[in-house]
């Protein structure tokens, strides 16, 4: 019989939903991340500095949010970039391709510039794992 259960994750070490949805639910041996954007979890403020500090904010933010739920981020198998713009892409791919985030095999990935984000943050990802 398939499990049809899906289990809300809620975090401390990573930021509160700015709306009504829940950080992360697990189902069916997945956890589906919100997107997360570059807040500190302790202030709820947007962390000073250019598109490479955000990206390690949103990494360490999905981190929390997966641990929560049982998983880290060498488990994702997609994960969805949004950029401010395209022009941040190599820095903020330098980041994200650090081996201390997604191990030897990085998910598949989509990467796309949107007009606006939350916050007016330069980088906002989304997650896809295995719980």
């Amino acid at each position: 019989m398939t499990d049809r259960s899906k289990k809300a994750v809620l975090s401390d070490a990573a930021p509160k939903a700015l709306g009504p949805y829940s950080q992360a639910i697990v189902a069916n041996g997945l956890v589906f991340c919100a997107g997360q954007i570059p807040l500190d979890p302790r202030s709820g403020e947007v962390v000073p500095g250019g598109i490479a500090e955000q990206t390690h904010q949103v990494l360490k933010n999905l981190r929390a949010v997966l641990k929560a739920a049982g998983s880290d981020l060498d488990r994702a198998v997609k994960t969805t970039v949004f950029l401010k713009s395209m022009d941040s892409f190599a820095a903020m791919n330098e980041v994200y391709g650090q081996p201390e985030y997604f191990g030897a095999h990085p998910p598949a990935r989509t990467t796309i510039e949107a007009a606006r984000l939350p916050r007016d943050v330069l980088v906002e990802i989304e997650v896809v794992a295995l719980a």
